[in-house]
């Protein structure tokens, strides 16, 4: 079985996908962090691909990276600087398999789960 990794933003304050919102993946070796893939949510929350395909697969630790707070200034009426900018979520993929990581996504919190 392939492994690959997938993504999707929920903006939980509105009800709907998080549309335009920036995201970057990395991988984490030791204490280097390389960028491997930067992508924007479409319409519908996710990204056109997925954000690690099944050829730049490798076990080991990610971090994406969503540029929360530029997309919290695009809903309107929030503070400034926002209380959310940038959210890391750090995890590991051990076994070749797809793994799916959602963030679901407010102006003063967020939380992530490993999707299907």
């Amino acid at each position: 079985m392939p492994g690959y990794l997938t993504t999707h933003v929920l903006d939980t304050a509105t009800g709907r996908p998080a549309a335009g919102l920036g995201i970057d993946l990395y991988r984490i070796e030791g204490e280097e962090r390389k960028h491997l893939a930067r992508a924007e949510t479409n319409a519908d929350g996710r990204t056109d691909a997925p954000i690690l395909p099944e050829a730049a697969f490798a076990p080991g630790t990610y971090e994406l990276v969503f540029e929360a707070g530029a997309y919290l200034r695009g809903t309107g009426d929030r503070p400034e600087p926002p209380f959310l900018d940038r959210v890391p979520i750090r995890f590991g993929m051990a076994e070749a398999v797809h793994y799916h990581v959602p963030l679901l996504l407010s102006p003063y919190g967020y939380s992530t789960y490993r999707g299907s």
